[in-house]
Parts: structure tokens; C-alpha cells; sequence
């Protein structure tokens, strides 16, 4: 087993040492093998919608096209953490350098900024197709669809470049060891040897306008969707309708439910056991049941998913 005794004689080295889930040898083989699984049932998840969205017709649609980058992104978002936490749980110095903990700090915050971005832009389109549904076809175009892709991208990698930047400048005291299995930015600070309150407040900032602007912008647009519903004559009708945002909205309550406890203030005084617990559940576990999400309750999904199927047999 290795301890945080044991780790401590490390502090010399040059970067940071990510306990992780600490326990004996035999618990880390077998969290490496359930991560392991975890990991290769998500790509291959995520990547299914992929092509289904790529070989299908029917599902060259702004829908869908966003659906399928969504799914592109879910696959990169895993990836900036677990092959990392992968090869911690074979480690026995659990170190990793400071260009990777601040590569690995930037990737995962510029992907989930680039996330809610997306489920922002999802959250419009369903409001168009549902309240606009004449003018869907004119306003949502495929320029306007690949606009919007592009802007998300772009801003999900442009909004916290500054401050992390600024904090990897920043000099580090103590042991270095960061109580998580990713380089967090709550327990990075508080490694800081010099506290600077104005970059606490400034990332503290930033993360509650990242979730908050579009978390407001999605229940706005739902609760247009939601009179619109209420107004069709028809059950089936509205039980069509529902199902088209049934989805999203689910993924929605996963994704933020877990990211609001952590994020709107990154330097509070979490548990670090709760604090793993609730990135494990938004950053390894969400992006595992996206795709099934999607896959289970939408129609056109699921034909599309067993024609890929016969199409590898």
C-alpha cells in the first residue's frame, strides 16, 4: 500500500504526486481492470452514435449533427483523465510531471466548458424544432449548425486559457500532493505558496458564469418548450414532442446536478472523498451513460444503431 507518508519523501521531485484511490496492491489491479471497462464500453458507446450519425442519411440533421459531436467530445473528455488515473493505479510514486498535471488541467476544464456550451446549443435547437417548427428548416441551416459547432469549440478552449495559464506560473510549497485523481484546481490552489485572493475569485468567477449562463439559457428555452407541449391538442403529440427532449434533458440534470457542487466555488473546503466521488460521477460516469440515454429513447437512434449492427455483421 502506499500512504501519503511514504509519498511525502518524494517532494522533491519536479511536479506533483496524485494520490488517487490509496489502498493495497490487489484494490488498484482491480480499480484498473473496472476503469479499464468503464473506459473502453464509453468509446465504444459514444463512438457508435458517431457513425450511426455518419453512415445513416436520415440523421444528416442539425439534431443529430450536434448529437454526434457531442459524442466526439464525451470521447475526449474521458480521455484527458482516465488513461492517467489508468497508469496511476499501476504506479507506485503516483507522479506526474507539471507540464502534464496543467495539460491535463486544461483539457478537462476547456472540454467541460466546451460541454455545457453544447448542451446549451442542444437545449436551442430543441426549442426551434418544437416552437418554430415552419421556420425550423430556414433558421436552423447547416452553415448555422456548423457556426454554432465551431463557436462551442472555440470558447470551451478560449475560457479558462488565461487563469490557467497565470496559476502554472504561480510557485508551489509542501509536499505536493494532490489529494484527487486529477490535477483540480481546489486542491492546486491551496498548494500555491503564496494565496492570491484575486485568482481565486477570478476562477471562482469564471466557473459560475460557465455553468449558470447556460444552465438559465437551457431552463429558458424549456420552458418555452414546455408551454409550446402544453398547448398541442394531441397526447401523442405531446408524448412526441416530449420524447424529443426527454434525452437531453436527462444528460442535462446528470452533467450539471454534479458540476454545480463542485465548481461555483473551486476553493471551498469539499471532502476530498466527496470530491472524487462527484468528478468521478460528471467526468467517467456521465459520458459512460450518454449514449444509452440517447440511444433508448429515440427512435431514429435506435434504427439507425441496429443497421450499424448489421452492417458489421
Amino acid at each position: 500500500m502506499t500512504d501519503i507518508n511514504t509519498l511525502s519523501n518524494f517532494s522533491t521531485i519536479p511536479g506533483f504526486i496524485l494520490l488517487g484511490f490509496p489502498g493495497p496492491r490487489q484494490s488498484q489491479i482491480l480499480l484498473f481492470m473496472l476503469f479499464s471497462f468503464i473506459y473502453i464500453l464509453t468509446l465504444m458507446g459514444n463512438g457508435s452514435i458517431i457513425c450511426a450519425v455518419y453512415w445513416d442519411q436520415r440523421l444528416h440533421t442539425p439534431m443529430y449533427i450536434l448529437l454526434a459531436n457531442f459524442s466526439f467530445l464525451e470521447i475526449w473528455y474521458v480521455t484527458s483523465t482516465v488513461p492517467n488515473m489508468l497508469a496511476n493505479f499501476l504506479s507506485d510514486t503516483k507522479v506526474i510531471s507539471f507540464s502534464g498535471c496543467f495539460l491535463q488541467f486544461y483539457f478537462f476544464f476547456s472540454l467541460g466548458s466546451t460541454e455545457c456550451f453544447f448542451l446549451a446549443v442542444m437545449a436551442f435547437d430543441r426549442y426551434l424544432a418544437i416552437c418554430k417548427p415552419l421556420h425550423y428548416p430556414t433558421i436552423m441551416t447547416r452553415h448555422l449548425c456548423n457556426n454554432l459547432v465551431i463557436s462551442c469549440w472555440v470558447l470551451g478552449f478560449l475560457w479558462f486559457l488565461v487563469p490557467i495559464t497565470v496559476i502554472s506560473k504561480m510557485t508551489f510549497c509542501g509536499s505536493r500532493i494532490i489529494d484527487h485523481f486529477l490535477c483540480d484546481p481546489g486542491p492546486l490552489l491551496a498548494l500555491i505558496c503564496t494565496r492570491d485572493p484575486m485568482i481565486e475569485l477570478t476562477s471562482s468567477s469564471l466557473s459560475s458564469l460557465l455553468l449558470f449562463i447556460p444552465f438559465l439559457f437551457i431552463m429558458g428555452s424549456y420552458v418555452l418548450v414546455l408551454r409550446a407541449v402544453l398547448r398541442v391538442p394531441s397526447a401523442a403529440g405531446r408524448k412526441k414532442a416530449f420524447s424529443t427532449c426527454g434525452s437531453h434533458l436527462a444528460v442535462v440534470s446528470l452533467f450539471y446536478g454534479s458540476v454545480m457542487v463542485m465548481y461555483v466555488s473551486p476553493t471551498s473546503g469539499h471532502r476530498a472523498g466527496m470530491q472524487k466521488i462527484v468528478t468521478l460521477f460528471y467526468s467517467v460516469v456521465t459520458p459512460l451513460v450518454n449514449p444509452v440515454i440517447y440511444s433508448l429513447r429515440n427512435k431514429d437512434m435506435k434504427d439507425a444503431m441496429k443497421k450499424l449492427l448489421k452492417i458489421q455483421n
